[in-house]
C-alpha cells in the first residue's frame, strides 16, 4: 500500500499514514480553504489501510489548532479508528498537546468522551 505524506504548511498539517513504517500521524495546525477535499484523500486512504492493517495500529495526533470545520473531520477520523476496533483490529490513540496548552488538552478529552474511546492524552515539548 502507497505510503500517503503530506508536508505541514501554513493552513495544513503535516499527515503521515505510512503502513510499512507503521506510522500514522496528524501534527500541526489545521485551517485548510476547504476541509473535505483537504482530507478527501485521507479519509479513502483509511479505509483502505483498515482492510488489510497492521496488528497494531498506533494513530497520533499532535495538533496545536483546529478550526471547527476540522474539528469534524478529526471526528470522523476518529469515528473510523473506533469502527476498526469494533471490528476486532488493536488501534491505539494518543491525543499530544503542548505544555501548557489546556485547549488541546481538553480538545482531546472530549474527543475521547464524545467517540467512547480510550485515547492516550500525553504532553509533549
Amino acid at each position: 500500500m502507497e505510503s500517503l505524506i503530506l508536508q505541514a504548511k501554513e493552513d495544513t498539517p503535516a499527515i503521515v499514514l505510512d503502513k510499512e513504517a507503521n506510522k500514522f500521524s496528524l501534527t500541526g495546525v489545521s485551517l485548510p480553504e476547504d476541509v473535505k477535499e483537504f482530507y478527501a484523500p485521507v479519509m479513502t486512504w483509511i479505509d483502505e489501510y483498515f482492510q488489510s492493517p497492521n496488528p497494531v495500529t498506533r494513530f497520533e495526533f499532535k495538533m496545536t489548532y483546529f478550526n471547527t470545520a476540522s474539528s469534524k473531520i478529526i471526528l470522523d477520523i476518529m469515528y473510523k479508528l473506533k469502527d476498526a476496533i469494533e471490528d476486532g483490529h488493536k488501534v491505539e490513540i494518543e491525543w499530544g498537546f503542548f505544555e501548557d496548552d489546556e485547549e488541546m488538552q481538553e480538545a482531546g478529552e472530549d474527543f475521547a468522551d464524545i467517540v467512547e474511546l480510550p485515547i492516550t492524552i500525553k504532553e509533549f515539548k
